[in-house]
């Protein structure tokens, strides 16, 4: 299933967002739609973990959530690249200095992905970097989000049964027709 807002396109320069939950493959499927778009491909978290130079569970562990938030939005906003898919962290919707910054850098597509395909992800790479607080679950966090990432999507894939390549065609077929 596609939803879309309108008015959302491409432009001279622009950047192409991936939001959702972790274990949604924002990275996979940046990286796939970045080479069938011939751009480049950054991955925030990447970012996130070059400025502290350790991974980013050591970074979301070192701090409390909010702090967290408050340093992936402020590496968020400091993004001043061209011609890039940038494949969120999860958690940037909860800041929203950081999505108005990655609004204006062109088109935010949402890949929804279904609870418990994220609770099967997430269990095969549990040393993924989750920004949690003490005491909430996956569930929560998904719950919580959900309305954040519809809020602030451009585009939304629901992405359960598509691989990576049908991703990357969906999210480029609605880019041309967004643009046209």
């Amino acid at each position: 299933m596609m939803t879309r807002r309108e008015g959302a396109r491409l432009f001279e320069g622009c950047c192409v967002t991936i939001i959702g939950m972790a274990g949604a493959g924002k990275t996979t499927v940046g990286r796939e739609l970045a080479r069938q778009m011939d751009w480049a491909h950054v991955d925030t978290d990447s970012l996130i973990e070059a400025t502290y130079g350790t991974v980013l569970q050591n970074v979301a562990d070192s701090m409390s959530k909010e702090a967290f938030l408050d340093v992936e939005a402020g590496i968020i906003c400091r993004i001043g690249a061209k011609r890039a898919v940038l494949s969120t962290g999860g958690s940037v919707v909860y800041r929203a200095e950081a999505m108005r910054h990655l609004a204006s850098l062109g088109p935010v597509v949402y890949l929804d992905v279904s609870l418990p395909l994220i609770l099967e992800r997430i269990a095969r790479n549990p040393d993924r970097g989750l920004a949690i607080a003490p005491g909430q679950t996956i569930e929560d966090l998904y719950n919580e989000r959900k309305a954040l990432y519809e809020t602030y999507q451009d585009f939304t894939l629901t992405a359960d049964t598509l691989t990576p390549e049908e991703c990357g065609r969906a999210i480029l077929s609605w880019l041309e027709t967004a643009d046209a």
